[in-house]
């Protein structure tokens, strides 16, 4: 049961809390948006060849169009930017992801119709056939390009993934990298 006090004290502490928010939409009115930048922000989780196609399609068609971008290849996604395997140095769980794991862009499969890498082949003959620019072509220009691309180091380092596995100048981070360039994107992006 409430007492006329009760209710009063309770109505005091509702109406300063309208008063503080009042505020704070007031402050955000005055600047909406300032730190939003023309820029892309991409994960890519995937280690699917259709889904890295796509988010070097979309990578390079946003740096072309004049946006900063960065892709954050976490997971299953640096499959996309690995350039070999390596087997000396790593524990025997570590070796069995690199066995399991695809070595290289050139060694990702379909997400959907793979047929045990048939898939890939076909998509990347279609390719060819149609002048579209292969998957390796797409990473190259999304690096001509500037595309920042950032490895996460506990994704690295859970898979067991060593520096010399990694295609050479690519950035490392944690995921405060990636929100770091987020926090300023018009558009980000999970694939």
């Amino acid at each position: 049961m409430t007492t006329p006090m009760t209710e009063t004290v309770d109505m005091q502490a509702l109406l300063s809390r309208i008063a503080e928010l009042e505020q704070r939409v007031a402050a955000l009115e005055q600047s909406p948006a300032q730190s939003i930048e023309d820029r892309l922000a991409m994960v890519v989780f995937s280690g699917d060849l259709d889904k890295a196609i796509a988010a070097f399609i979309i990578a390079t068609g946003a740096a072309s169009m004049g946006l900063e971008v960065s892709m954050f290849f976490t997971f299953w996604g640096i499959g996309a930017v690995k350039k070999q395997k390596v087997f000396s140095g790593k524990n025997l769980l570590e070796q069995g992801f690199t066995a399991m794991l695809p070595g290289k862009l050139g060694e990702l499969g379909l997400s959907q119709m793979n047929f045990f890498g048939a898939g890939a082949q076909i998509i990347r003959n279609l390719m060819k056939q149609h002048d579209v620019a292969s998957p390796e072509e797409l990473f190259a220009m999304a690096r001509e390009l500037g595309v920042r691309m950032v490895v996460c180091d506990m994704s690295r380092e859970l898979l067991g993934i060593k520096d010399e596995e990694l295609v050479d100048g690519l950035e490392t981070g944690g995921v405060a990298t990636f929100l770091g360039d987020a926090a300023r994107a018009k558009v980000t992006l999970f694939i």
